[in-house]
């Protein structure tokens, strides 16, 4: 894709997206209360499934800065002691690495000197953000979540670095699983990212993922698609536009207000939903309170 037709999508993306609240920006002003409720209402067999992947402490190809976790109690004093003393221990991570489950916030992407809605990119300052940041959803995300399996669609058990997901692919799984993403619907793409960590081991994702196409953007306005998440990036690798290259970041985020979730896991997720014969479910993601960060890691939920 050239920068040109790059460019005219994202002021196509742009253009339409505009609306919203200060509450309810971007993309969430889709998810009104009676969709949640709606969703909600789905709930069969009241199963749950974790959407995330554990948080990795090792250092990996796709992971040089992983979290770190330190035990700061028992003292050794402590241990064996008689009466009451407490575990304790600290945590921290570079929330939008390449390993670990995370949702990236609104002010995350930076594009042409602005983020959404044309909120000057001075507004990230080194003290944090000041606009835009993961507080917005506070309250959470909650609706009905979709799940479209390409490497099912294609017969594959994973999709190859720097294999791209296209809006055609979307409704193709759409067809193929019965389902229909719509107004306010949680979207979630299988890729295979993490089925093929396991069992070929993690690699550069840097330099080589499968991710969606710029133009898959184009079905996500036309549904009015309310958050995106994936199970890599979203984005391939390499870029599918010289010069950019995070493309979807760019269209998603700073052009449309989406909420983008990165690295999720869906390996429980895909039987689970192969079994109830059924492909949406209530999806609950419920970030951590940071009211001046970027992003949060995230363990959503889905209730089937």
């Amino acid at each position: 894709m050239s920068e040109d037709d790059f460019r005219a999508l994202y002021r196509h993306l742009r253009d339409r997206a505009a609306g919203g609240s200060q509450e309810r920006p971007g993309a969430l002003r889709h998810l009104t209360p009676a969709r949640v409720a709606a969703a909600a209402a789905e709930v069969r067999s009241g199963r749950t499934v974790s959407l995330a992947a554990p948080i990795e402490t090792r250092p990996g190809p796709d992971n040089p800065q992983p979290a770190v976790h330190r035990m700061t109690g028992p003292a050794e004093r402590d241990i064996g002691a008689p009466g009451l003393s407490f575990a304790r221990d600290r945590f921290a991570m570079n929330v939008h690495g390449d390993a670990d489950s995370h949702l990236d916030a609104l002010c995350h992407v930076l594009f042409d000197g602005a983020l959404y809605d044309g909120v000057p990119a001075r507004s990230v300052t080194p003290d944090g953000a000041r606009a835009l940041t993961v507080d917005l959803v506070r309250d959470g995300i909650v609706g009905r979540g979709v799940l479209l399996d390409i490497p099912r669609l294609r017969g594959v058990p994973w999709l190859e670095p720097g294999d791209q997901v296209t809006a055609e692919d979307l409704t193709a799984a759409e067809a193929a699983q019965g389902v229909r993403a719509g107004p306010g619907d949680l979207l979630l793409v299988r890729v295979g990212h993490r089925r093929r960590r396991r069992e070929r081991g993690p690699w550069d994702t840097a330099r080589s993922r499968a991710g969606l196409h710029p133009t898959a953007m184009r079905f996500l306005a036309e549904r009015c698609v309310a958050a995106l998440g994936s199970d890599g990036n979203n984005d391939t690798a390499p870029s599918a536009v010289p010069g950019v290259a995070f493309p979807v970041h760019v269209l998603a985020v700073q052009a449309m207000g989406v909420h983008l979730m990165d690295y999720l896991d869906f390996e429980e997720l895909a039987p689970a939903c192969e079994q109830a014969g059924r492909w949406h479910f209530l999806c609950v993601v419920a970030p951590l309170r940071l009211p001046a960060a970027t992003g949060s890691p995230v363990n959503p939920l889905a209730v089937l």
